[in-house]
């Protein structure tokens, strides 16, 4: 995985990423903004999760944020300028319209707020420090939480905790998070992404294309009927109970050593 380009006024590429083993781990890298993502961020971040997706030797990705914030949501100087920090059809840094098949992690130190809580929300699992703050605060600027708040959240959280986030605008703890479902795991102020890489590197060492299709199976079957969820599960763990992976899986139990996936 390489680092994207930095844009002219800056030093440095807006997203940075480093690989930990089978783990990539992306950091939006806007710390004097606060990580507020612009046109330039959603670019580099659209590159960064194609190259992830495509990468077998890549099962997880952990998203945090540099600077002790996660992302403070768009930046409104570069939407007064007409940036959109979006990508057509993967929305708000190229995330939260589009589902990456394999796990995704965010890591959040200090504030998720508007574009950057929802792109939090784009994550399959969150791990939150204690001080960790949340919010949609677009209605406090005559908008809306078109990034996933207003459709995403209601389907992670209870309907009335949607509600009264998204009419609010407030800014919420960690813990509310973790009360409400939306926050996985909450650990001590700064080891955010300590705890995100522990949680990344538990799910990369099993199978997988046993992990790909679970995920899938999770996001996809909220729109089965009872009558066809089994029927369309099949069709997507059938491939994984004849891989090679289950085999070696299955070999490396009765062995007693760590199986060696190949994703096959």
């Amino acid at each position: 995985m390489t680092e994207t380009t930095a844009t002219p006024e800056t030093t440095e590429p807006e997203v940075l990423t480093e690989i930990d083993g089978n783990v990539l781990v992306i950091t939006l890298n806007r710390p004097k903004a606060k990580n507020a993502a612009n046109a330039a961020m959603a670019q580099q971040m659209d590159a960064i999760l194609t190259e992830f997706e495509a990468n077998d030797s890549l099962y997880a990705a952990v998203i945090t944020g540099a600077g002790k914030t996660f992302c403070s949501g768009m930046d409104l100087k570069g939407f007064l300028k007409g940036e959109k920090p979006s990508i057509e059809g993967k929305g708000f840094l190229a995330l939260t319209q589009q589902t990456i098949s394999k796990p995704v992690i965010a890591a959040v130190e200090g504030y998720a707020l508007a574009g950057g809580f929802e792109t939090m929300l784009a994550c399959d699992m969150v791990v939150a420090a204690d001080t960790a703050k949340f919010g949609i605060p677009e209605v406090k600027r005559g908008l809306a939480a078109a990034a996933g708040g207003l459709v995403t959240l209601p389907q992670r959280t209870h309907r009335a905790v949607a509600m009264e986030m998204a009419l609010t605008g407030d800014i919420y703890p960690a813990t509310f998070g973790k009360e409400n479902g939306f926050v996985n795991r909450i650990v001590e102020d700064g080891k955010a992404l300590e705890g995100a890489l522990e949680l990344a590197r538990t799910i990369a060492a099993n199978g997988p294309l046993a992990v790909k299709a679970s995920k899938r199976i999770i996001v996809e079957s909220i729109d089965w009927s009872t009558e066809e969820k089994f029927a369309k599960q099949q069709e997507i763990v059938d491939p994984v109970f004849v891989s090679a992976d289950a085999k070696e899986g299955a070999t490396a139990f009765a062995e007693k050593r760590a199986p060696q996936w190949t994703g096959k």
